[in-house]
């Protein structure tokens, strides 16, 4: 496990960079394996579960070099259809992401059920779904998914639920089907966009990607490319609400703005001076926040990743505010730490009531996932005194290094393995 010790009561101030998007990593991995080339991604964050998936796809057979200076060169022409190793696809959610691209590349897949936070059910019932009506015959047997055709076939598929990881998937399997492939109720985030805009350059043809509706024409094969992917939303939201928390002057770079509209709304109503120039985006805040009220939508709506970050923020709000989490089950297990921390926190189900107060003091406190972990740590940084910030390997997963980018800007952080 891997803690912080948090000094509070820091105010960050200066200018930071955005990583590369977790979300695109994570699917133009696998994505690469469906070329006759190699591929070069650009812009990749330097986070674990990048690291996992390069060494899943090196026992796969795949040539991966990747240094950790944000690009990973991929040669797929000795890939094995095997079983990838199940303590490494244990360690998270996208492993998930090698079925379509197994599926498309050899006609079948096996893959065990993958890992990742614990936020609460995340079931691949639209993944298996999908595969069937591109003419795939699916099973689960002892912890393993297995996919397998004669032909994929391009068909028509409508997902029940907005879904990240079976848009994904789908998009996978359909760009070597035979025919053309129709995906509605697709989900719209940028993320999907840059994965379609990976396959395009490798000679797919997808139409529609950021829209409910994706067309994919099928080809014969694809050839590899070089792609810079999009900055993370995720972690530039983070870092805005850290500037916000710790009522600090913070530059914000190497951002899309128009990807982050719903939290610089949301900073704005609560009172955050947040002003925007091409790729930058400066917060400003001197003062307690005003209290607003929030609830997580998908894309193009209030990021549920956002959540965290800003409800932590609130909880130090000179009124009340509520936060309803719709997308999943478990995601305000850090309120209920902050509880440890001075906060005010009613949850019920799905709803949290947030009565701010004037002032959090310093806990040790833990993070169960990702998100949960980075909202305790801009807690800390705020709080008076110290806080002990455990299970920070989860936010290890989806950030890079994000307590030495609070350093840089003036926080006292220190990491403890």
């Amino acid at each position: 496990m891997t803690s912080l010790l948090v000094h509070g009561q820091t105010r960050l101030s200066g200018c930071v960079p955005v990583g590369g998007s977790k979300y695109v990593a994570l699917a133009a991995i696998p994505a690469a394996l469906l070329a006759d080339t190699p591929s070069t991604i650009e812009n990749l964050p330097n986070i674990s579960d990048v690291e996992v998936f390069a060494e899943i796809l090196r026992q796969l057979g795949a040539k991966v070099e990747y240094t950790h200076q944000g690009w990973m060169t991929i040669d797929p022409s000795g890939l094995r259809n095997e079983v990838a190793n199940q303590p490494l696809v244990k360690k998270m959610r996208a492993s998930y992401y090698l079925l379509g691209a197994m599926l498309a590349r050899f006609g079948e897949a096996q893959v065990a059920l993958p890992g990742g936070d614990d936020i609460g059910p995340r079931p691949i019932d639209q993944h298996l779904k999908g595969f069937r009506a591109l003419g795939s015959e699916t099973a689960i047997e002892h912890g393993i998914v297995k996919v397998k055709a004669r032909q994929l076939a391009g068909h028509t598929i409508y997902l029940d639920v907005l879904t990240v990881g079976a848009t994904v998937n789908l998009m996978l399997a359909a760009v070597l089907s035979e025919g053309s492939t129709t995906i509605f109720n697709a989900y719209r985030g940028p993320f999907i966009v840059d994965l379609a805009s990976f396959l395009n350059a490798m000679g797919a043809r997808i139409f529609g990607a950021g829209t409910e509706t994706i067309r994919i024409h099928g080809v014969k094969s694809l050839h590899g490319c070089r792609h810079a992917i999009i900055p993370d939303q995720s972690e530039a939201a983070t870092l805005m609400v850290a500037a916000a928390m710790t009522r600090g002057d913070v530059l914000v770079t190497n951002t899309i703005p128009d990807h982050l509209d719903a939290i610089i709304a949301k900073l704005h109503e609560a009172g955050v001076d947040v002003t925007v120039s091409d790729d930058k985006i400066r917060v400003r805040n001197d003062s307690r926040v005003r209290p607003v009220n929030v609830k997580t939508l998908p894309l193009p709506g209030f990021f549920t990743d956002f959540q965290a970050p800003m409800s932590a923020l609130l909880t130090t709000a000179s009124g009340m505010s509520i936060i309803t989490e719709t997308i999943w089950d478990e995601r305000f297990e850090h309120l209920n730490q902050m509880v440890k921390m001075g906060a005010r926190v009613r949850i019920d189900g799905r709803t949290a009531i947030v009565e701010g107060v004037e002032r959090l003091t310093g806990a040790e406190v833990t993070g169960t996932d990702l998100r949960a972990a980075a909202a305790l740590t801009i807690a800390g940084m705020d709080a008076e005194g110290e806080t002990l910030v455990n299970g920070f390997d989860h936010a290890d997963r989806g950030y890079e290094r994000l307590d030495l980018k609070f350093n840089s800007l003036g926080a006292c952080i220190k990491r403890i393995e």
